[in-house]
């Protein structure tokens, strides 16, 4: 408890301040609530270590950061390879719609006309020759046919094949788009004249 002699000295220095009588500890003058006081009381240790090693750290931080420019602090590096990486990924994308768009768009007669050539000469010409005159098969190029001439009797003949004939189906070896293909690129040997064509057979089709 604090005595009238050293309240008098408090009073002498001008700094008179009361003391908790339990832990003999100065309050802050004016802190008062509801007849709470505040105490002077000072940080514990540790709380003051912390608090000298966040000053530290951050003084480290800012010197590496405005004095030393260091990459790893501001992720310089780390930022453009990630910008690298989107970037490419960004590329594959474009390519990729650009690729899905060409698939998309519809094809010229011309481009019809190869792509079906192709499937023609993969495997049509050993029966009906390289220009569509017949051999083992019947000849492509005159108004004759065996089972009709519209393109939807070409379709069934390669997709269900005619046994008696010799000839396979190819349901399974060529998608529709291919059937398709390789129907136009027939009908248009018609009247092409090659040599050595064979005779006509089965039922002429006027055009």
């Amino acid at each position: 408890m604090q005595t009238n002699e050293d309240q008098k000295v408090n009073e002498q220095n001008g700094s008179h301040q009361e003391v908790d009588d339990a832990s003999q500890i100065k309050y802050f003058g004016g802190h008062e609530y509801d007849g709470i006081k505040e105490l002077d009381n000072p940080l514990p240790p540790w709380l003051k270590y912390i608090f000298y090693i966040t000053i530290i750290l951050a003084f480290s931080y800012w010197t590496r950061l405005f004095v030393f420019h260091d990459d790893n602090i501001i992720q310089r590096r780390e930022y453009a390879k990630e910008m690298a990486v989107a970037n490419a990924k960004t590329d594959v994308a474009v390519k990729e719609e650009a690729s899905r768009a060409a698939a998309a768009a519809p094809l010229t007669k011309e481009q019809i006309l190869s792509d079906g050539k192709v499937t023609f000469d993969k495997i049509c010409f050993v029966c009906h020759g390289k220009f569509g005159e017949g051999l083992v098969g019947p000849n492509f190029t005159d108004d004759y046919w065996i089972k009709g001439g519209r393109p939807e009797d070409l379709k069934k003949v390669i997709t269900e094949g005619v046994l008696d004939k010799g000839m396979l189906s190819y349901k399974s070896q060529l998608n529709n788009a291919q059937i398709d293909h390789v129907i136009a690129y027939i009908l248009s040997l018609q009247g092409t004249n090659p040599p050595n064509p064979k005779a006509p057979q089965g039922v002429k089709v006027e055009k």
